[in-house]
Parts: structure tokens; C-alpha cells; sequence
């Protein structure tokens, strides 16, 4: 019995370990996909045009929100 338990938490890559690898993995793709979203999305701010000055001023707003996330995730 002692044998059959001996890889769940000897940090010898046991089930447990393995699983906490793949939450790992899990979390740093998602981290990875929020950090490309907030990347196009601040590429199409970027991109639009407009003199309309309320317009800017929500688009410069949008801008310096995305910014801030994308510092926080560095």
C-alpha cells in the first residue's frame, strides 16, 4: 500500500504533481490569451481615427485602461 501511494507526494512527478503542472499550463495559456486580447484591442484603438473630441477623449480613456492591464500582467 505505502508503494502504491509513494509517487502522490514524493515530488517525484506523481499524479498530483502532474496535475498541478497542467493547472500551471492552464493558467499561462489563459494569462497568454487575455494578454493577446487586450493587445488587439489596443491595435484597434490605435488604428481608428476621428475629430470628433468626445470620441478621442473615450478612445485616449479605453487606451489608458488597456495599458494599465497589460502593465499589470508584466
Amino acid at each position: 500500500m505505502a508503494n502504491a501511494l509513494s509517487g502522490l507526494s514524493n515530488g517525484h512527478g506523481g499524479p498530483l504533481a502532474e496535475e498541478a503542472r497542467r493547472a500551471a499550463d492552464h493558467q499561462r495559456a489563459a494569462r497568454e490569451r487575455q494578454k493577446q486580447a487586450l493587445q488587439l484591442q489596443r491595435e484597434n484603438i490605435l488604428s481608428q481615427r476621428t475629430s470628433n473630441p468626445g470620441r478621442r477623449a473615450a478612445l485616449e480613456a479605453a487606451l489608458a485602461e488597456i495599458e494599465k492591464q497589460l502593465q499589470a500582467m508584466n
